[in-house]
């Protein structure tokens, strides 16, 4: 049986008088993909940005193998060097050509030579056909690639774990096939995934468990086949409605 690698208890987030996240418990496998559902405004992101550390929970712990990455003190950036992340806005450098993306947060965080990085980077953007274009900025790409670019990005970092925020949700619809592509391909190779996403034939296709949010809450978690098949909350039932009738 697969390890946990990342348990999230009790987790709560408020901004002043809003409660975004409420008592949030899950947990992730090793080698699974586990997809985060729900509605827009459920707190999916926020939860996501808690895990990645770029949020601090109000109270609650983040175990990353058994560690509380949440507690006071903590190295975010060692633990970030662990747990990748891939934003629905890219977030690549302007200024950078898509090589030197892929090379300057090896060289500055993981401390590799750049001869090594510039090795690395160049796998992972022909494991993502972007190594045609090396030597382009990110402004003369499409979405699709730039988000392509921003996985290899993640992936050259070697993570245990690779965090999806919306990844397609700012692509046009022609677009969004080529990135869910290359995330169906880490799912095949055994990738550790946690996936917001809008994307339901995904989450359905390609998880080993799903979490479905509702007004900053887990309504609901579970296998793809329990979930989609047979949810038990109204609330699951009543969202899997719209998506169905989309």
């Amino acid at each position: 049986m697969a390890e946990t690698i990342l348990e999230v208890r009790h987790l709560s987030k408020s901004f002043g008088s809003q409660t975004v996240l409420r008592d949030v418990d899950f947990s992730v496998r090793t080698g699974d993909v586990t997809s985060i559902i729900g509605a827009s405004g459920s707190g999916k992101s926020t939860l996501l940005r808690c895990i990645n550390l770029l949020e601090t929970p109000d109270s609650g712990e983040i175990l990353f193998r058994g560690e509380n990455v949440a507690r006071p003190g903590f190295s975010a950036p060692a633990y970030r060097a662990k747990v990748g992340m891939v934003f629905q806005s890219f977030n690549l450098f302007n200024n950078m050509t898509v090589l030197e993306n892929c090379v300057v947060g090896q060289v500055r965080v993981l401390r590799r030579s750049r001869e090594q990085a510039r090795a690395n980077a160049l796998r992972y953007l022909d494991r993502v056909g972007m190594a045609p274009y090396v030597n382009a900025r990110p402004r003369q790409l499409s979405g699709g690639q730039k988000q392509r670019v921003a996985i290899a990005r993640a992936l050259a970092m070697e993570p245990e774990l690779l965090l999806f925020d919306e990844p397609t949700s700012a692509l046009d619809p022609e677009m969004v096939g080529e990135v869910l592509s290359v995330m169906r391909a880490l799912a095949a190779e055994g990738m550790t995934m946690l996936v917001v996403t809008h994307e339901m034939a995904f989450a359905r296709d390609v998880s080993r468990r799903v979490v479905f949010m509702d007004k900053g809450v887990i309504c609901e978690q579970g296998s793809p086949e329990a979930i989609f098949s047979d949810p038990q909350r109204e609330e699951t039932r009543s969202f899997l409605a719209r998506f169905r009738q989309s």
